[in-house]
């Protein structure tokens, strides 16, 4: 059918529309968060339309993108994120941001003015075009839409290669701008459906379509290596060091056994998703306070690092590891080497790096072969930091060490922690260590930003694939005031956002700045809002505790009320900021004066 037998613009677009969400869907789409707007009605009809694909309305395009960030990222699906022209996709920016360095899959639907009026003073109309540079994995315009079937074949086609390519080897962003005529409504004799509307039980999913398909296997290239130089490289002393990642099913195994192999220890970032669950033999958590031992950071030195994920949280783990040799596997083929270390680069899933290993000539356990004590030295110093942890703990004042042990001790097998940036995650990595329980964490470690979080937070409730697992959060309060509109989205979580309100800031407290002039006002920036009144203005339930106790308490109610189907709440946790940071400091001087390898 061509434009001219259907002069009713609205239907054009709708069918257009129609087309493109159809592609999508089958290449995987199966959610849609909105933000209203006019110039995006044609898509918001058309979705309508798909029964099967889910619609989430949210006033706040930023807030909306980073609740379908966390729908993405606990879901395993792309998500879709809609809006109308103008200024409104700039919001998305911050998101957008995360998503691209994280890896996470976001299709980024923005609508717009037809190209006559761009540039032309057109009201809400700026040059969208490319507006998130490097960030997005693609950018597409399709121009205005376009009536009959080869049409509308193209439109579905360009649906199925986004969706598909934000899925690909390295997940994504892919951004698609859609410039519409008016009238954006259709009339009332429009026949919208000449095809029969997307169905999203037709989707492509790895379940169904199996791990070879190209489309969605994230291992779609071999090893670029010769064997003699991967033997050459790991030869002598060599460790394991597991950054924040999303490991597939059968990774974490894969890992442990490519550490047998090769007699190594593997040290497992909070956010690897390896400190928690079946216990590896070789796993290894409490190096950030143990390389503060000058000793056991100089004979713990290894000749090779095997690295997985991305930069490690710890700062002292990363300076610790600058001059040494890495290998570093990714199956995205992304380049992380902030200190310059990479010697090769493998572009492979762990699974697949296990699997070569022999017939690349990694003889088994070369390390235990050059210095047989090297692991048990390594799970010795383990054991000792996590008994010195504990006994420091029992005699130290109230602090995050104890908050997050307690915390982790009371999640339920399976559920999830997602941790906010800047002084909570270096606290839980320095606190956390290790166990069998089985637990998720997530957070935003691809540009370590503190917005978002509370938004993030609804989306990763929002998107878990097993109902009766949920996410809890756990925010500072400057990151949780940074997120205000994401407030509107809190009150559907059946699991507590726990909030550290120690007076703003304080992870300036441990860098140079403290001390400078005006800090309190310029780098610490205590708020002052009383959170209380602000969770309750918004229909949250809110608990306030200053002590272990309450603490506990106020968790094991809030997990119970969520575990019921309601309203779980925020946790408000009072905390002396001062007080923490002698804990802290206190704890690494009384690792620094330990004989620990004499001990070993």
């Amino acid at each position: 059918m061509s434009d001219a037998e259907t002069p009713d613009q609205g239907c054009r677009n709708l069918r257009w529309a129609l087309a493109l969400l159809d592609g999508l869907v089958r290449g995987g789409l199966q959610q849609l968060v909105l933000s209203p707007g006019s110039r995006s009605t044609p898509l918001v009809l058309a979705a309508q339309r798909c029964t099967g694909l889910k619609l989430t309305p949210i006033l706040d395009e930023r807030s909306a993108a980073f609740f379908a960030l966390g729908l993405a990222e606990a879901s395993g699906h792309p998500v879709g994120l809609l809006c109308t022209s103008g200024s409104a996709p700039a919001h998305w920016l911050p998101a957008v941001i995360e998503a691209s360095e994280s890896g996470v899959p976001l299709i980024l639907l923005s609508a717009d003015r037809p190209p006559d009026l761009r540039g032309w003073g057109a009201n809400q109309t700026i040059d969208q075009s490319r507006l998130f540079g490097a960030f997005a994995r693609e950018f597409h315009d399709p121009g205005p839409a376009r009536d009959g079937a080869d049409a509308r074949k193209a439109i579905r086609a360009l649906g199925v290669r986004v969706a598909l390519m934000s899925q690909g080897p390295w997940p994504g962003p892919v951004h698609v701008n859609l410039p519409f005529r008016e009238p954006l409504v259709p009339g009332t004799d429009c026949a919208a459906d000449p095809e029969k509307p997307p169905d999203p039980s037709q989707a492509r999913d790895p379940a169904r379509f199996g791990s070879g398909s190209p489309a969605l296997s994230r291992s779609t290239r071999g090893l670029p290596v010769r064997p003699r130089d991967l033997s050459i490289l790991l030869q002598g002393r060599g460790i394991i060091c597991c950054g924040p990642s999303r490991l597939l099913a059968g990774s974490s195994a894969a890992i442990q056994r490519c550490a047998d192999m090769l007699g190594a220890p593997v040290l497992a970032d909070p956010l690897s998703g390896l400190r928690f669950g079946a216990a590896p033999e070789n796993r290894i958590t409490r190096y950030d306070s143990l390389l503060r031992n000058l000793e056991a950071a100089t004979a713990l030195k290894p000749d090779w690092v095997l690295r997985f994920g991305g930069t490690p949280v710890s700062k002292a783990l990363q300076e610790w590891l600058n001059g040494v040799p890495a290998i570093l596997v990714d199956p995205g083929a992304r380049w992380n080497d902030p200190s310059h270390d990479v010697w090769m680069q493998v572009i492979a899933e762990p699974e697949t790096l296990c699997d070569w290993l022999p017939g690349l000539g990694a003889r088994r356990s070369p390390t235990a072969e050059t210095d047989p004590a090297w692991l048990g030295r390594w799970k010795a110093a383990e054991l000792h930091l996590d008994r010195l942890a504990t006994a420091f703990l029992e005699q130290a004042g109230w602090c995050e060490g104890h908050l997050i042990v307690r915390l982790l001790d009371r999640l339920p097998a399976g559920d999830g922690l997602f941790c906010a940036n800047s002084l909570p995650i270096r606290q839980l990595d320095t606190w956390s260590g290790q166990g069998e329980t089985p637990l998720r964490f997530f957070g935003h470690r691809g540009a370590s930003g503190i917005d978002g979080q509370t938004s993030t937070l609804a989306g990763l409730n929002a998107g878990r694939t097993t109902p009766a697992q949920g996410v809890t959060g756990l925010l500072g309060d400057l990151s949780f005031l940074h997120d205000l509109s994401g407030l509107m989205l809190m009150d559907r979580l059946d699991r507590p956002c726990v909030v550290l309100n120690n007076g703003g800031g304080r992870i300036f407290d441990y860098l140079p700045q403290r001390g400078l002039a005006d800090f309190e006002r310029l780098w610490r920036t205590p708020p002052r809002v009383e959170l209380g009144s602000l969770t309750r203005s918004f229909g949250i339930r809110h608990r306030s505790v200053d002590d272990p106790l309450g603490f506990e308490q106020a968790l094991d109610e809030a997990i119970h009320t969520g575990v019921q189907g309601h309203h779980a709440g925020v946790i408000e946790v009072r905390l002396d900021a001062e007080l923490s940071r002698r804990v802290h400091r206190g704890f690494w001087q009384c690792v620094r004066e330990q004989s620990i390898i004499e001990s070993l």
